[in-house]
């Protein structure tokens, strides 16, 4: 079997959060990972700079998604509110244009740290939307 060179689209992915329905999602953000660097100047070779690995921070998830009936997302923000932290497993699945998986970030330990409702405007009919951000223990490709 050959590897594909081609990039694949963005528009095709999934998102799985143990116990959690997730439909329509159309935008994810924050599927970032960052290694801090320290820089150490060597004493007698002024011109080189050691740049150090520091710790590896994980930006936030945040999914947003058209309202619907489902509302899991929002009972799950609603425990973390009344102090009842349930922290779930997820993955963020790409997929190739026949729906195939291609690629998966599987995040562990994530909880919803933040929610933002639709905005209404009378003179406009989009889609209400609902964001909501996950904080995470770390993103590993599977």
């Amino acid at each position: 079997m050959t590897k594909n060179p081609y990039p694949y689209p963005s528009f095709k992915f999934r998102i799985e959060i143990g116990g959690i329905t997730v439909a329509q999602v159309s935008e994810v953000t924050g599927l970032q990972i960052e290694t801090e660097t320290e820089t150490y100047e060597e004493g007698g070779v002024n011109d080189f700079v050691h740049k150090l690995p520091k710790r590896t921070k994980y930006q936030n998830i945040t999914l947003k998604r058209g309202i619907t009936d489902l509302n899991d997302m929002w009972k799950w923000y609603d425990n973390v509110v009344s102090g009842k932290i349930e922290r779930k497993n997820g993955a963020i699945v790409l997929m190739d244009v026949t729906g195939k998986d291609m690629w998966r970030w599987n995040f562990s330990k994530a909880y919803p740290v933040k929610w933002i409702g639709p905005d209404f405007k009378a003179d406009s009919n989009t889609v209400a939307f609902e964001t909501i951000e996950l904080a995470h223990h770390g993103i590993k490709k599977g």
